[in-house]
């Protein structure tokens, strides 16, 4: 070639890009890892008890995008001082005994984990101020059930209302129940927590951060009031938080306006009304178990008075609203 020089691959300078590195599905073991728990979650910082001392961590990129959430048993390494300024890792979730999700609404695929590893669901409604909502209770019961709790009903505000009347609608299930009052006698219900993961659940101003206060004096979770126009209460708590109890844990997670059993399949939401289920059963194969649906044996149950027909309503709307078709499910 006149006039010019020969270029070989020696004369070309080639830049190497981001990422360009093998990947390995070799991951570090972490043999010297401390084993902790997540009490809190914080904007990617995640706050965890190791042997009784409060360590911050961020979690390690081999973890991927995988959520850790409060109630997870972790393995840390690095700074495990708990000075301020120092953070250590999470390297491994531990197996989870247990996990409770929810959904945005009954429609929606994508399912949130709101806590792993707890034993008992702790379903808080207000006898009054807000008025009771069953159909919220029902939600809760099918989601501790699909997630393997064990549902403790506590009936708020027993001053301002009597629970017999809602309590008498559970009678058939036997749920285990407490009432409180204000500035009541809190025994009942802290008997039920010793030694138990227990994670407080209900919608906002039903007094759920109240008792957490008078459970465990140092949480100082915020504590709003019922909307006097809107008849529902003010968001407080913004973050669920792990809280020492007798020798076992209480879960604080904010109030929500509803629980969306999107991940729950129709047949599981039939087994969380369990009084209603053997009769199900019987129905033609197939059945949407709807109030519109030929040979529907819970309509037969029913008319012979041995099913109730509010929560063979509250069953059907569950139904419902998995194909969006929600009549009304306060």
């Amino acid at each position: 070639m006149s006039g010019g020089r020969y270029l070989d691959e020696d004369d070309v300078r080639v830049r190497a890009r981001g990422g360009s590195r093998p990947r390995t599905r070799t991951r570090p073991k972490h043999d010297d890892a401390r084993s902790g728990f997540v009490t809190a979650v914080d904007r990617g910082r995640y706050r965890c008890l190791v042997d009784g001392s409060p360590v911050v961590a961020m979690k390690a990129r081999e973890l991927g995008r995988g959520s850790i959430v409060v109630g997870d048993r972790v393995a840390l390494v690095g700074d495990l001082s708990g000075r301020p300024d120092t953070l250590a890792r999470v390297v491994r979730v531990e197996e989870r005994r247990s996990v409770l999700r929810r959904t945005a609404d009954d429609t929606d695929p994508v399912e949130r984990i709101i806590v792993a590893n707890a034993d008992q669901l702790v379903i808080v409604c207000a006898l009054a101020d807000p008025e009771p909502q069953p159909r919220f209770v029902d939600r809760c019961l099918v989601a501790a059930y699909d997630a393997g709790l064990d549902p403790l009903l506590c009936l708020t505000k027993a001053d301002l209302a009597a629970p017999d009347a809602l309590l008498a609608s559970y009678a058939a299930l036997a749920v285990p129940a407490v009432a409180t009052r204000r500035d009541g006698d809190l025994a009942p219900l802290a008997e039920r927590l010793v030694g138990r993961v227990s994670v407080l659940v209900g919608s906002s101003g039903v007094g759920k951060s109240t008792l957490v206060n008078l459970l465990v004096p140092a949480a100082e979770r915020a504590v709003g009031r019922v909307n006097p126009v809107t008849g529902r209460g003010r968001h407080t708590s913004t973050s669920a938080v792990a809280l020492p109890v007798e020798g076992g844990w209480i879960i604080d997670t904010p109030g929500v306006r509803s629980f969306g059993l999107a991940h729950v399949s129709p047949d599981d939401v039939v087994a969380g009304f369990p009084e209603l289920a053997a009769t199900a059963a019987d129905c033609p194969p197939g059945c949407p178990h709807a109030a519109d649906a030929p040979g529907c044996a819970l309509d037969t149950g029913v008319a012979e008075g041995r099913l109730d027909p509010d929560r063979v309503a509250s069953l059907r709307r569950l139904l419902g609203s998995r194909e969006g078709d929600d009549r009304g499910d306060g």
